[in-house]
């Protein structure tokens, strides 16, 4: 994610219409960074206003010497001006409790798995954690698209993760956006196989038989659709 740094720097010397411009121009970038705080009590519109204060932060504070791209030193800033927010109007409490919940289904699962020597079905999660059926589909809703950019897939084991260059907690929030897009680039069939094998954890065989297609063809598929998305974000 390209940003001009003639833009930024007419900016930073208080060029409120080159400000303007670089919100305008990565509006989308905003707008994902403030989907992922979605669900917490306050209005997407909201978020993504508390976004651009964000964004406009990190224009001011950006400096091309810090070797990065602007997107990696801004997402962080986006999403730190709305996790402020939300601290102080007291709706973080929520998401931790969803993932405390997550960690305990995720938890019990293995247990179970052990014990039983199968996967438990979602009655035995349910006795097994205390929780109700749907706060265990919840809990484990809400963190799975996470996971599974982050799970080893493959033969080849590596990860969604390792396609990118970047591996600090904060600046996963930038990988996931700039993942995201990246996938929606590709052409069909090179998305339906990232999307069976990496965001549904689907073996090369399982996902052959949903597209209709040789095992051998999906490996040739997803060794291509890798390499365009290691063009793509790299």
């Amino acid at each position: 994610m390209s940003v001009p740094e003639e833009l930024i720097a007419r900016a930073q010397a208080g060029d409120a219409q080159a400000g303007e411009q670089l919100v305008t121009d990565n509006a989308g970038l905003i707008w994902a960074v403030a989907r992922q705080f979605q669900g917490r009590g306050t209005e997407l519109e909201d978020l993504y206003q508390l976004g651009c204060l964000g964004f406009l932060k990190a224009v001011e504070g950006f400096d091309p010497s810090f070797g990065t791209q602007f997107s990696t030193y801004a997402v962080p800033k986006i999403a730190g001006e709305i996790r402020r927010f939300l601290r102080d109007d007291g709706t973080v409490k929520v998401s931790r409790g969803l993932k405390e919940q997550s960690a305990s289904v995720k938890a019990a699962r293995g247990r179970l798995t052990a014990r039983l020597n199968r996967e438990p079905t979602l009655s035995e999660l349910s006795a097994e954690t205390g929780l109700s059926p749907e706060e265990i589909a919840m809990a484990e809703t809400a963190t799975a698209a996470t996971e599974s950019i982050y799970r080893e897939t493959g033969e080849e084991g590596f990860t969604l993760e390792s396609v990118l260059t970047d591996t600090e907690s904060e600046e996963r929030m930038v990988e996931k956006i700039a993942l995201r897009q990246a996938v929606k680039a590709l052409p069909e069939r090179e998305r339906q196989v990232i999307a069976l094998r990496y965001f549904h954890g689907l073996t090369q065989q399982r996902a052959a038989s949903i597209l209709g297609i040789s095992q051998v063809q999906v490996s040739r598929v997803e060794r291509k659709a890798l390499e365009m998305l290691r063009e793509k974000i790299g």
